[in-house]
């Protein structure tokens, strides 16, 4: 990690808790931290177990940087146990194992936003930023699918570029979760138009459901995301 130079986050955050097996890593991270804020009092851990012994002794840290390949740790169990130790503190995690499922699971079970190993120093002073903020952070690749039309246009599968305009509007809100009610209000249709243009683009697909249907379109996104098969593995841990 390269070392920050821009005008640091001052007097926000006090303590700080690194959790990485990587001496390096954690040293560089360190260094980058002390620079953001204003003399903070950073503990080190290199396992889960030194990092709950650190919270049992009383350090209540306001920031956790986590890894989640951790020696003793399987799948995302690590964090939830030091979720649970550490209810208070905002959680960045810090991986070189990164999907989306993945990124989603970890802001649903609590954590304040997730960070790439291989960020720049900019992208961990404008995480650290956002979260000391309240605010969440997430890279772009990680948040929320882009489900309009046009992300649906450029997939790079057969079956989807063979949707008619219209056809894509309404997997984009089937994808969105909106009824047939509700699509057929947004694009000013006719609920039984809406219901020809669904069976239509499910034959089209080659699926027989909506489920199957969004199923097939997020596959797609993950697959131009380059989701990683090992981080779907840790996931299923």
């Amino acid at each position: 990690m390269e070392h920050a130079c821009a005008p640091a986050v001052r007097g926000v955050v006090s303590d700080i808790l690194i959790v990485d097996d990587h001496p390096l890593y954690s040293d560089a991270l360190e260094s980058a931290l002390e620079i953001v804020f204003d003399a903070p009092t950073i503990r080190k851990a290199q396992n889960l177990a030194d990092a709950l012994n650190e919270a049992k002794t009383g350090f209540a840290p306001e920031l956790v940087m986590f890894d989640l390949k951790l020696p003793d740790v399987s799948g995302i169990s690590g964090f939830e146990s030091l979720r649970e130790q550490l209810p208070d503190a905002k959680i960045l995690v810090v991986s070189s194992l990164a999907s989306f499922d993945l990124v989603q699971s970890l802001l649903k079970r609590g954590a304040s936003g997730f960070l790439p190993k291989d960020t720049p120093a900019s992208g961990l002073r404008k995480a650290l930023a956002d979260i000391v903020e309240g605010r969440t952070y997430v890279p772009k690749d990680y948040q929320t699918p882009d489900y309009s039309p046009e992300s649906i246009e450029v997939f790079d599968h057969p079956k989807l570029a063979e949707l008619t305009p219209q056809q894509k509007r309404i997997m984009r809100l089937i994808c969105c979760g909106k009824p047939n009610k509700q699509i057929a209000y947004e694009l000013s249709l006719a609920e039984a138009t809406v219901k020809a243009h669904i069976t239509a683009l499910l034959r089209r697909l080659g699926v027989h459901n909506r489920t199957q249907a969004v199923v097939m379109v997020e596959g797609v996104m993950a697959s131009q995301r380059g989701a990683e098969p090992e981080a779907r593995a840790f996931l299923m841990q």
